[in-house]
């Protein structure tokens, strides 16, 4: 049941989100009506357009693409809920088969559906310029002239259907296997059997042998998956090497920032402005050892919480101090936050099967967004909510781009959310005038930004280390893995915190290397990003929040340095990164006063 995970109640036992605005259950017949209707419709478009897409005029592709969305949007429907439910117990049997079964239509839809884009991305450039500047296709100009750019990496339409087939039992099945098993893992500790969510927050408290005690059961758990674990990355880096030769990649991170709409170069010099700042790091957690009071910081010390931290938070607490600081942003933030909580859009607890972690799923342009968490009730359980309704912000509002321009690429993905949490963490501090509890709050940001940027840039740099050792080297041994990942981490930290070697397995139970490959950049992307526009914001005051809200609206209608340039960034500089930077140092800056002015 909801709640039975946690060890203190926090009012979020019973915070369930209601998914009949998608269906009513597993067992709803309107599934099987739209599983019909969606094939019918494929098979219709089908029969109409293949083989004359060149051929069309300018009100006759817009048709298509709007038929086509609408089929796009139908299967996504389908395939959100069974997501969704699916998440809440990966267990349970029904759940998975019907992730599984919708799984395989969705291979299905893609096959009678694949000639479309392929006929598209290869018209004529003459034929494809004069559809980019008809006006009758405006609404669908960035999807067009972005799906354009994959022309040299499609392949033909019958090996499109194959490999759409046969990623069902491949990378998708193995995807889902790794998600299940960490779902129905469970981590013995002091009696009780925790979910990787209650284990992974047993981190987070101020009993150090508690956390040390934690951080070995967690290992203990992995080192008995390891071998599995270890198969499971070995064979889904081998599938993407396979996927990124056979569609002429250059590199294994190549197809994401196409994906995201951004140059290699520019992640490049992003990469590189954090990895030459890891000194930045270094110089936080020095200064958190002496708070601590400790002659060393390890591994399971990072998030340690400063004695005036230690304090919960009710739900109900903290969906008021996430509204109020939304609602001083702009009116019309909190009024789209509201609804998540009014209208049963949140499912909140952690509870027996549920997957761990976080996120905010878009759904479809038809419904709305849904939150997915583990609320225990800490102050990063806080931030957690601000940053997923950030997202749902954004989803939202977004809406009105429709199915194929709704959602951002995955840099700006992380804008909206990285943003709520600074409006939630601003209003704090302005509202805080104990200097214990200011120090224990900004230090939480630091380590909060931090995880944002430099541990998912050293977490690109162990990826980095994986793709090329496995193409290099072949299948990798749990110990190569591991000792690609400690040196990875063990550079961000320098020489302020001893990573065990108990650590060096952690690699293991990281979703992201597995799901979405080359993903988490993305997260460091998008808070310096946001480092640097809440700069302008502090700036410019109460004119900074329309433009803001009409960027978020935007979705993935044009390109990110157009979407963004309103608000005076500029994507293609390389130094633009030394902004946000910047900022993260003077709050390190602002810790050490605050430490220095108590002493």
């Amino acid at each position: 049941m909801p709640g039975e995970a946690n060890e203190k109640r926090t009012g979020a036992e019973d915070i369930l989100w209601d998914l009949s605005d998608l269906y009513a259950g597993v067992s709803d017949p309107q599934i099987e009506a739209d599983i019909a209707r969606a094939s019918a419709l494929a098979d219709e478009f089908a029969a109409t357009y293949r083989g004359k897409i060149a051929t069309l005029d300018a009100e006759g592709l817009r048709a298509a693409v709007s038929a086509y969305e609408n089929i796009v949007e139908m299967t996504n429907r389908l395939g959100a809920f069974a997501y969704l439910i699916w998440t809440t117990d990966a267990a349970n049997a029904r759940y998975g088969a019907l992730l599984q079964h919708l799984t395989e239509l969705e291979a299905q839809f893609q096959q009678k559906l694949v000639f479309f884009e392929l006929e598209w991305v290869n018209a004529p450039d003459e034929f494809a310029q004069a559809m980019l500047g008809a006006a009758a296709l405006a609404r669908y100009r960035h999807w067009l002239e972005a799906t354009r750019r994959y022309q040299p990496h499609r392949l033909s339409e019958p090996e499109e259907k194959i490999l759409a087939e046969k990623s069902v039992t491949g990378r998708s099945a193995w995807a889902r296997f790794f998600s299940e098993l960490q779902g129905n893992t469970r981590y013995p500790f002091d009696g009780e059997e925790l979910t990787q969510a209650a284990i992974l927050a047993k981190l987070h408290v101020p009993d150090r042998d508690v956390r040390q005690r934690a951080a070995q059961a967690f290992t203990e758990v992995l080192r008995g998956q390891l071998p599995t674990l270890t198969f499971i990355f070995n064979t889904l880096a081998a599938d993407k090497a396979s996927d990124d030769r056979l569609r002429h990649y250059s590199s294994w991170i190549a197809s994401r920032n196409l994906e995201n709409e951004v140059s290699d170069d520019v992640v490049e010099a992003l990469i590189n402005a954090v990895t030459a700042r890891y000194d930045i790091v270094a110089r936080y957690y020095h200064l958190k050892r002496r708070l601590l009071g400790v002659d060393r910081l390890y591994d399971y010390d990072r998030y340690a919480p400063l004695p005036a931290a230690e304090g919960r938070y009710e739900w109900a607490q903290a969906r008021e101090m996430v509204l109020r600081a939304y609602a001083r942003f702009h009116p019309r933030m909190a009024e789209v936050a509201e609804q998540f909580f009014v209208r049963s859009w949140i499912d909140a607890p952690p509870y027996p099967g549920k997957r761990g972690g976080a996120y905010s799923a878009s759904v479809v342009p038809s419904v709305h967004p849904y939150i997915f968490l583990n609320y225990t009730g800490n102050a990063r359980d806080v931030m957690t909510l601000a940053h997923e309704l950030g997202h749902g912000i954004h989803q939202y509002l977004s809406r009105e781009q429709g199915m194929l321009q709704q959602h951002t690429p995955l840099t700006t993905a992380e804008m909206a959310s990285t943003f709520g949490e600074m409006l939630v963490f601003s209003d704090f501090m302005n509202r805080e005038t104990d200097p214990a509890m200011r120090l224990a709050m900004l230090a939480q940001k630091i380590e909060d930004s931090f995880s944002t940027i430099f541990r998912q840039i050293s977490m690109n740099r162990f990826e980095h280390g994986m793709h090329t050792a496995r193409r290099e080297e072949g299948e990798l041994t749990s110990e190569r893995l591991g000792a690609i990942w400690l040196e990875t981490q063990r550079a961000m930290f320098g020489d302020s915190v001893e990573m065990t070697d108990n650590y060096g397995l952690w690699w293991s139970y990281v979703p992201h290397f597995l799901h979405t490959p080359g993903y988490v950049y993305a997260y460091a992307f998008g808070e310096l990003l946001v480092l640097a526009l809440f700069a302008r914001y502090r700036q410019e005051g109460d004119s900074f929040a329309p433009r803001y809200l009409e960027v978020l609206r935007a979705g993935g209608s044009d390109w990110p340095e157009k979407t963004l340039a309103p608000l005076g960034v500029d994507l293609t500089d390389p130094h633009f990164w030394q902004e946000g930077l910047g900022e993260i140092e003077k709050l390190v800056a602002q810790a050490e006063a605050l430490v220095n002015g108590a002493g």
